[in-house]
């Protein structure tokens, strides 16, 4: 199937071949169809695989086809953060382009005035996250009882950055006849149980099975000691890899240590998290889009909605406590079709992480000992509140997967930027 066997209105057709699109991923020819009829709708499909087009395009032939002329907001994308609501506006805006229809995202983190003021002038597509909506609501700016479409989208990081009770908040206030979209990359319970309580009778539609990786990813972990990490990203972003990578860090401290590290080393590098002023963030992602910036090393919730187009890697420098965030990790490469590499680090702090992640995604990830770095006697902690190691260990990981080679020779030749110190008894050596 095409998208010209979609039945598109010549406008969006149009721009979306202005875009590059030729043929639909599974989401979208499955949910198009649907959509356009006007029918509620629950999809679950993992990241990557378009959600945004699935919706964004039938949503604006849905509008452009109603004749009342009026400066009411009728459709509202509700999204978690302030890059991925950046993100929908872009799309809804390039699938739009040849329609009379006016769009607008607001996000908090800047200054309302601008906002404020496009809303003013009248939107008939509003993409907001919930802090900033409900800020507007209160201030009577804006009001929801003329929307006609409503999409939740990123469902369960809702569920996961504690916007559920936002959520249920803005619902109240939408008229009860409606249509209502409902998209999720994973679907725990809870998630389930706020799909059934706002969709009336909805086409359902699951393209993968639950928590699962594409399979263009080629997934990889290596065992390192916590206190060798930043030496071996170093390393293998010297020696190992070329191209530019998206990586991942727990914290918003620690997304700040490793950019520092890695500009140290002569490594251009930049963070962005949810401390950083949106005018940082924004500009940190326009420098990685433009490759002006090799490395973005982000938080989760910041990383959320970061769409790169043929973005070959993903670094995991610590495994989430959330197991399903590691498929929103890695997703952000093999995307469409493309292939993609992810590397996760695992010190003893993760192993449980690991496990956990394993089970989820039904597979064994295999383990790289080919670095200088890599060892074989890891013992599972587990954190408290504070993200210290608790008292006590666990089970020692022994690496399972065979023994640990013993000639150092077998190794790729490396080297050690500069401030990186040289591993124990391991050969280190720049490449040729």
């Amino acid at each position: 199937m095409n998208f010209t066997d979609l039945n598109l209105i010549e406008p969006i057709a149009k721009a979306i071949q202005e875009q590059g699109y030729t043929n639909p991923t599974p989401i979208q020819e499955r949910s198009i169809p649907e959509i356009l009829k006007g029918s509620d709708f629950l999809g679950c499909a993992q990241t990557g695989t378009g959600k945004t087009a699935a919706f964004a395009i039938p949503i604006l032939q849905n509008l452009s086809k109603n004749k009342t002329k009026n400066n009411h907001i009728k459709a509202l994308i509700l999204t978690p953060t302030r890059e991925l609501a950046i993100q929908i506006e872009e799309n809804i805006n390039a699938y739009g382009k040849y329609l009379p229809l006016k769009q607008l995202v607001v996000f908090g983190g800047v200054k309302q005035g601008n906002q404020e003021a496009a809303l003013r002038k009248g939107i008939d597509i509003l993409v907001a996250t919930p802090g900033r909506l409900l800020d507007f609501i209160a201030q009577g700016i804006i009001s929801l009882k003329n929307i006609e479409i409503f999409v939740l989208d990123e469902a369960d990081r809702m569920l996961d950055m504690g916007f559920v009770h936002d959520v249920k908040r803005v619902i109240k206030l939408l008229p009860q006849r409606r249509q209502t979209l409902f998209f999720s990359a994973t679907m725990p319970s809870e998630i389930q149980k706020l799909a059934d309580s706002i969709l009336n009778n909805p086409v359902k539609v699951e393209v993968t099975p639950v928590s699962s990786t594409a399979e263009t990813i080629k997934q990889s972990v290596y065992f390192v000691e916590k206190d060798d990490k930043l030496d071996l990203l170093s390393h293998i972003l010297v020696n190992d890899i070329a191209d530019s990578v998206l990586v991942f860090s727990r914290t918003k401290h620690g997304a700040d240590k490793i950019a520092r590290k890695l500009q140290k080393d002569n490594i251009s590098a930049e963070a962005i998290h949810g401390n950083k002023s949106q005018n940082a963030r924004q500009n940190a992602l326009n420098n990685f889009k433009a490759g002006k910036t090799r490395i973005l090393v982000a938080t989760d919730i910041a990383a959320r909605g970061i769409d790169i187009d043929e973005l070959k890697y993903v670094i995991n420098f610590e495994l989430s406590d959330v197991s399903e965030t590691y498929v929103h990790r890695i997703g952000r490469t093999g995307r469409a079709g493309a292939e993609g590499s992810s590397i996760s680090f695992v010190d003893s702090l993760d192993l449980l992480n690991l496990r956990n992640t394993e089970k989820l995604i039904g597979k064994k990830i295999p383990v790289v000992k080919d670095h200088p770095f890599h060892t074989d006697n890891l013992i599972a902690q587990k954190r408290d509140s504070n993200n210290k190691p608790m008292a006590g260990g666990g089970e020692r990981r022994s690496s399972p997967r065979g023994p640990k080679p013993q000639n150092n020779n077998n190794k790729p030749a490396g080297s050690t930027p500069t401030g990186l110190k040289k591993p124990k008894n391991k050969n280190f050596t720049r490449k040729k």
